[in-house]
């Protein structure tokens, strides 16, 4: 089997509106070749969602959000798949309940894949004729977003739920990341000062990455890599996951209300953990990854440190070449960083200390758009960088991921901070 993605995950630069369309389309539609039926209707846990949920509500979003409201005499595919596939726009009306996805057998994956197709077709006619106009194209290219968000969900949910299979299966055959040790932790300096963050205007961006502003940071240091494997193994070795001074009294909790003895996936005997390509030996050098901000938090004060505020990781991820190991690169996985590589990108999502809330003069969407972002602005914390199943095009230094913190099934690591 050819274990490289039959399609890029970038979409050309300057392409046109049709062909950026076709590829990230094309991208999710792969991702699924090497799954069944059986596989693509199950769901293993309320944060997740079938695989065939995910087709069907990407192509529900340009459904509604564009033909729906741009394309003269556009008949819906189905008159119900406005409920069984909205996700939470509640301004469109109302939806099945998240935890139920698993239990809709109809429509099959076949008619699911007959919706795309639909879809796809007057989506092609309506960029052929008018894919230039300002709002078609403002709306595509959150509409590609979106998609390329779902196609890392769509990654996150299917090795969650091979992972309770007890035949372990593989997502597919990956190529196997180095074993070799990560180089030494070090730190870079960083002095006080005004920085501005937030998008700078350039290119497309999400309503939660601005308005950009300045905002004052502290002389402090940032590891020059993520936390590894082998550092976490130290941590849980030494008893981390047993000990209640590191940690929240909220993730004292949840640890210990879950059984947590380790990062998601990694078995008992801390050798080895599960995988899109089933079971590896863990990679010492390979940043540690599925690890909440409770465990996250509770290794930094374990390592006398800290977990970096989204102004401190972003100020110093702008001054590096947004590149690295992204879903592209077709490992799906966690690597090692490369000498003199500070890994800001890719690899693995990394927690900060910082809430998920609204910068200064925060304004959302209009309409029901509006509720992409805006009204998950509680409760959860700012993850940063990208990961190995994130698309690199769709990455930038002012990205503000957000997860709630006991949630660890999303490719999450973690980079230490200090006070200097």
């Amino acid at each position: 089997m050819n274990t490289q993605l039959r399609h890029s995950a970038a979409t050309p630069a300057g392409a046109a509106p049709e062909a950026r369309y076709t590829a990230v389309r094309a991208l999710t539609a792969d991702l699924c070749q090497s799954l069944g039926p059986e596989d693509m209707g199950l769901q293993s846990m309320a944060d997740a969602s079938p695989a065939k949920w995910h087709l069907a509500h990407t192509t529900w979003f340009f459904e509604t959000f564009l033909l729906a409201t741009e394309q003269r005499d556009y008949r819906l595919f189905h008159p119900d798949f406005a409920y069984l596939f909205n996700s939470y726009y509640n301004g469109v009306g109302e939806m099945n309940p998240r935890a139920l996805r698993g239990l809709m057998s109809r429509p099959t994956v076949a008619e699911v894949l007959a919706y795309r197709a639909h879809v796809d077709q007057h989506m092609q006619s309506l960029l052929r004729d008018r894919g230039d106009e300002p709002g078609i194209s403002a709306l595509l290219t959150l509409g590609l977003n979106h998609e390329q968000q779902h196609q890392e969900l769509l990654l996150m949910d299917i090795k969650h739920l091979f992972s309770l299979n007890p035949l372990k299966p593989a997502w597919r055959p990956l190529p196997r990341v180095s074993t070799s040790s990560a180089a030494p932790l070090k730190y870079v300096s960083r002095p006080a000062g005004q920085v501005s963050i937030g998008h700078t205007g350039t290119g497309f961006a999400f309503d939660n990455e601005t308005p950009r502003h300045p905002t004052l940071v502290p002389a402090h240091e940032l590891a020059d890599r993520s936390v590894s494997n082998a550092e976490f193994r130290d941590f849980v070795r030494d008893g981390g996951y047993r000990n209640p001074i590191f940690w929240m009294s909220d993730g004292w909790a949840t640890a210990q209300r879950e059984g947590w003895h380790g990062p998601l996936y990694w078995d008992e005997d801390l050798e080895t953990e599960f995988s899109l390509a089933g079971w590896r030996e863990i990679a010492p050098g390979a940043p540690v990854c599925h690890v909440s901000w409770y465990e996250a938090d509770a290794f930094a004060r374990w390592a006398g440190a800290r977990l970096p505020t989204e102004a401190e990781w972003e100020s110093l991820a702008v001054t590096q070449t947004l590149a690295g190991n992204f879903l592209d690169a077709g490992l799906v996985q966690p690597a090692p960083a490369a000498e003199g590589d500070l890994q800001m990108f890719g690899d693995v999502w990394e927690w900060t200390g910082s809430a998920y809330s609204p910068y200064p003069g925060f304004t959302p969407l209009g309409g029901s758009l509006g509720e992409y972002n805006g009204k998950f602005m509680i409760n959860q914390m700012v993850l940063r960088g990208g990961a190995c199943v994130t698309p690199a095009d769709h990455i930038r230094a002012s990205y503000r991921n957000f997860f709630y913190p006991q949630q660890r099934w999303q490719f999450a690591g973690l980079r230490l901070a200090k006070d200097a």
